[in-house]
């Protein structure tokens, strides 16, 4: 996510601690949002024949943005309820859980603030 992102509410996402020309006012606080995905027996199984040949698995590609933008709306959603309108240094993360790690855990924590 190259510079600064607005969602539809006009909350702006950076992963900067600061974003350029947009003094910070005010901080509001810690705002995190966790999306929990599964995975599913075939598109693994057509993934580990890609990962053995070389390609990439775009099943999983597309289940990663889609959980990662997920996260980000959540934590938008949250920094609006705050009254805020941009989150700033922004974190992702992405952990396998489960027993068997049949699951991927998607989250993004920031700081809410208003500029």
């Amino acid at each position: 996510m190259p510079g600064p992102w607005k969602d539809a509410r006009g909350i702006t996402v950076s992963t900067t601690p600061t974003l350029e020309g947009q003094p910070i006012q005010q901080y509001l606080g810690i705002v995190t949002g966790e999306v929990i995905v599964g995975a599913n027996l075939f598109r693994d199984l057509f993934a580990n024949i890609r990962d053995i040949v070389g390609g990439r698995s775009g099943s999983y590609e597309r289940i990663l943005s889609d959980a990662r933008k997920q996260a980000i709306e959540e934590i938008q959603a949250e920094c609006a309820a705050m009254g805020g309108n941009a989150v700033v240094g922004i974190d992702l993360d992405y952990e396998v859980i489960g027993d068997t790690g049949s699951m991927l855990m998607v989250s993004a924590s920031g700081t809410a603030v208003k500029v």
